[in-house]
């Protein structure tokens, strides 16, 4: 069973499309393509946890993209996520959630910090909000869709990520 990372799925939301120049023709190909995405990168037995800003509009359209989705889903609320929490997460939390994945110290959050709980003892912060406009460094990362071709991503693939974070330009990180 595998863990992966995500944020900023925005499912329902049209605005997202412009707001963060999404390249789908409408809300129904964003929605449909991110669940495909999500189906094709994570199994049914594999752990999510999603950093926040999973759907907004109707809590049954978010209900019915939620039932689709593969894997135990652990939700770290974001700014978007009042309704999303009546759904049938496995875990929610508020703020910040320490876990410890693969031998390493994570601490996740909607939000990017600059300093975290054990930031100078190892630990690794991933966070969301940002839409990849706020580059990552060697310790922490946006893991949201807009970073990792709207799918969710390994914290392997983060790790690596974090290591060409100071060595290699911004416009090269995306296809990290």
């Amino acid at each position: 069973m595998a863990v992966f990372f995500t944020a900023d799925t925005h499912f329902g939301h049209a605005g997202i499309l412009h707001a963060c120049k999404r390249p789908f023709a409408s809300i129904q190909e964003h929605d449909s393509l991110l669940i495909e995405a999500w189906n094709a990168t994570v199994a049914p037995g594999d752990t999510v946890y999603h950093l926040g800003d999973f759907a907004l509009g109707p809590a049954e359209a978010a209900e019915k993209v939620f039932r689709r989705l593969n894997g135990r889903k652990c939700l770290i609320a974001g700014n978007h996520d009042r309704r999303n929490r009546k759904l049938a997460w496995a875990e929610q939390h508020e703020g910040i959630r320490e876990v410890s994945v693969e031998g390493k110290h994570l601490v996740l959050c909607h939000y990017p910090m600059r300093s975290w709980p054990r930031a100078f003892r190892g630990s690794l912060h991933l966070y969301g909000h940002t839409h990849g406009k706020l580059p990552g460094t060697t310790q922490s990362c946006d893991v949201g869709v807009d970073v990792w071709g709207y799918r969710p991503v390994s914290l392997a693939a983060v790790v690596d990520a974090m290591a060409l974070s100071d060595t290699v330009p911004e416009e090269l990180r995306a296809s990290a």
